[in-house]
């Protein structure tokens, strides 16, 4: 344990401060500032470093947290970013993009702020980074199997990392122009500069890892070409089906699925030239859904110099406090103000959208609202409720339903679950022998360490099932023995 008193004479927490939203808008530049060491070494001290660490229930990839918050105060950063790539390939994703699950497991959270631990976590290999401490990890001698790994998102890129490092030739096929998935054009610049994934693959390039990139998988390479060629395929493809507006006018210009509009804004905050690009300025941006990639686009809208924007959510507004349907340690539904919320806009919660208003010009002009209330039968609407808001593009950000079914899935045959994913059994395997699936592809649609745990697991999996003998390699713990999170 570090400071034994640590939690006693620091009781608030305290993280980054957020550059000014004047400032930050005007550019794609990460939001947060610089933490001085002292302070993010103090809130370290606070962990309590518990006898039944419930932080390590909270986080599927079991992360040694008591450990590192430890060696981070005492300054032993090599130790500490040793203790986190223990169970974490890619600490400096999670450390940005994660909810932290982790912190609100947090014994310390019972009757105070949790530890920051997400911020330890960033700090540690930030640092590491800084100070050369990361370095390619190349294995000793190699097995002469082959791997193909369909999809370079963080599932696949853990995936492929592992079974590299395990001494297997190791190809990750991307269908960009880049290795990345959404970490690369669907995430935006100031959640994570691209800088933090292109250092990272930096790495995996050293340690042998083939990039295939520009690789349409199950087009320009089929599903039996893979069988083919591979000893092994693991399935990375992530959830991609994205959950749709039924509602009359629909089908007007302006409407559009969000990870139609974040890629391309992506690639022109990185100085790529998109050609037929929609963009938000001068617009009143409507976005419905209220989660992660909702907010991305609230504050994709505010750099482009949107007149409003509007965020709607079928949902009522969450309680400011862990209310007794989630009590500790899971994970609560609270209300969350993230970075882009703070940058403007409104919010509007218990909303549906009834008809979407055009022009008469074939384009989206307004869409038409009333409030619903939860009744016996779900939601009901809320009568003399309805009005009408502005909008000259309405972003749907609502949500995946699974992998795209066509091409490769169906030329490898591989079944499906009742949710559309694909099904496997408790080694990752799909019903195809020696077609593996990690992360949003089998699970649906997760948070990202969910899928850098798959993507550990599946590794073990093929590891184990290509040397016919146990695997060398660490397997976080199985997901279905972990209740608090879904």
């Amino acid at each position: 344990m570090g400071d034994p008193q640590g939690f006693l004479k620091t009781r608030e927490r305290e993280l980054p401060r957020r550059r000014p939203v004047p400032v930050r808008i005007r550019d794609w530049k990460e939001v947060y500032e610089d933490q001085p060491v002292t302070e993010l070494q103090r809130q370290a001290g606070r962990c309590m470093d518990c006898g039944i660490p419930f932080c390590h229930s909270g986080c599927p990839l079991g992360n040694l947290i008591p450990e590192w918050n430890d060696l981070a105060w005492r300054g032993e950063w090599r130790e500490a970013i040793e203790r986190l790539h223990a169970t974490n390939n890619f600490p400096e994703f999670t450390g940005r993009l994660c909810p932290a699950p982790c912190e609100t497991a947090c014994v310390l959270g019972i009757n105070q702020p949790p530890v920051t631990i997400k911020q330890v976590e960033v700090s540690v290999v930030d640092r590491a980074f800084e100070n050369g401490t990361i370095l390619p990890q190349a294995p000793d001698r190699l097995s002469g199997k082959t791997i193909a790994v369909v999809g370079s998102g963080p599932s696949g890129l853990a995936a492929a990392q592992q079974l590299t490092r395990a001494g297997h030739t190791v190809a990750v096929y991307e269908r960009a122009d880049q290795p990345g998935g959404l970490l690369r054009y669907g995430i935006p610049e100031f959640k994570m500069e691209k800088s933090v994934l292109d250092r990272r693959i930096a790495q995996m390039k050293s340690e042998g890892t083939r990039f295939r990139t520009g690789v349409a998988v199950g087009e320009d390479l089929t599903g039996a070409d893979l069988r083919k060629r591979y000893d092994a395929v693991v399935l990375a493809v992530g959830s991609t089906v994205p959950r749709d507006l039924p509602v009359p006018g629909r089908e007007l210009e302006g409407v559009m699925q969000a990870m139609d509009f974040l890629p391309p804004a992506n690639r022109v905050a990185l100085g790529q030239s998109v050609e037929g690009q929609v963009t938000a300025e001068g617009k009143d941006v409507v976005v419905i859904g209220g989660g992660d990639t909702g907010a991305d686009c609230i504050g994709t809208a505010h750099r482009q110099g949107a007149r409003s924007v509007t965020s709607l959510e079928i949902m009522p507004q969450p309680p400011a406090e862990r209310g007794t349907q989630h009590p500790w340690p899971t994970y609560p539904m609270i209300f969350r103000v993230a970075s882009a919320h703070e940058e403007g806009g409104d919010r509007v919660y218990a909303t549906t959208t009834s008809e979407v208003v055009g022009d008469g010009s074939g384009h989206v002009r307004a869409l038409r609202l009333h409030e619903v209330r939860m009744g016996e039968n779900g939601f009901e609407k809320v009568e003399g409720t309805e009005r009408e808001v502005p909008a000259q593009l309405v972003l749907l950000a609502m949500g995946f339903l699974g992998p795209r079914p066509e091409g490769l899935l169906e030329q490898l045959g591989v079944e499906k679950d009742e949710r559309t994913n694909v099904a496997r059994d408790a080694h990752f395997m799909s019903s195809v022998p020696g077609v593996f699936v990690a992360g949003d592809a089998g699970r649906g649609q997760s948070l990202i360490v969910w899928a850098i745990a798959e993507g550990r697991s599946v590794a073990h999996e093929v590891d184990a099932w290509l040397s016919g003998k146990p695997s060398r390699l660490p397997r976080p713990v199985n997901p279905s023995d972990r209740p608090l999170i879904a």
